[in-house]
C-alpha cells in the first residue's frame, strides 16, 4: 500500500498526508519529496503563471519554491495547513519576481490596457465562433487579473483558481479575513469594469 492509498480522500486526509511527507522529507526521504512535488506542482506553476501574466519563468520559480521546502523541511512545524506554508513561499518568490521585473522594465497601466483591448478586438470581417470567443475571453480575463495590484492579484488567484478559503488566504497574505474580503471586493469591481464591454458583447 502506498502512502497515498493509506489515506482515504478528503481535505483532512490530504493535509495529514502532506504532514507525513514533510516529516519524511525532513529526514532526507527523496521519494517523499518527489510525491509532494507531484501532488502540488501543477497548482504552484499555475498560480505563478497567473501572477506573472504568463508561463514565462513559472517552472523556474516553481523549482525554487520546492527547493526551499526541501531545504527547510527539518524546521517545518504543522502549525497550519501545508498549503498555507506552500503558498506563503510561493507568494514571497512571486512578489520578489514582480518587483525585479518592475525595476528592470516599467510597463504602464495604459500599455497593459491597450494590449488587453488588442487581444479582444472584434473584427467585423471575421466574427469569432463560440470556441474562439471563449479563448479570447480567457485571455482578456488573464490580462485583467495580471493588471491588478500584486496583493489583490494573489487574493484573486488563490480564491478563484485554487479555491482557498478566506481564512487560509488571510494567513498566506498575512492579513485579516476582513482585509482579504475587502481586497477581493475591490479586485472584482476592477475586473468587472475592465471586462464589462467585452462581456456585454459576449
Amino acid at each position: 500500500m502506498t502512502m497515498e492509498q493509506a489515506l482515504t480522500p478528503g481535505e483532512d486526509d490530504a493535509s495529514t498526508l502532506d504532514f507525513v511527507l514533510m516529516k519524511r522529507i525532513g529526514a532526507g526521504d527523496h521519494a517523499a519529496f518527489r510525491l509532494l512535488v507531484e501532488r502540488h506542482q501543477n497548482a504552484v506553476v499555475g498560480t505563478i503563471a497567473k501572477m506573472l501574466g504568463g508561463p514565462n519563468d513559472a517552472e523556474d520559480i516553481s523549482q525554487q519554491v520546492f527547493l526551499r521546502i526541501w531545504r527547510h523541511a527539518k524546521r517545518y512545524r504543522p502549525d497550519a495547513k501545508f498549503t498555507t506554508y506552500l503558498y506563503t513561499i510561493t507568494r514571497n518568490l512571486v512578489f520578489n519576481e514582480t518587483r525585479r521585473r518592475s525595476r528592470k522594465r516599467e510597463v504602464s497601466a495604459d500599455e497593459r490596457e491597450e494590449n488587453s483591448h488588442h487581444q479582444i478586438e472584434d473584427r467585423p470581417e471575421r466574427r469569432p465562433d463560440a470556441e474562439l470567443l471563449q479563448a479570447e475571453l480567457c485571455k482578456a480575463v488573464d490580462a485583467a487579473i495580471a493588471a491588478l495590484p500584486e496583493t489583490q492579484r494573489m487574493a484573486v488567484v488563490l480564491r478563484r483558481y485554487e479555491q482557498l478559503p478566506y481564512e487560509e488566504i488571510a494567513e498566506v497574505l498575512q492579513l485579516s479575513v476582513s482585509a482579504v474580503k475587502s481586497l477581493l471586493f475591490r479586485a472584482r469591481g476592477t475586473l468587472r469594469e475592465t471586462l464589462g464591454g467585452y462581456l456585454g458583447e459576449a
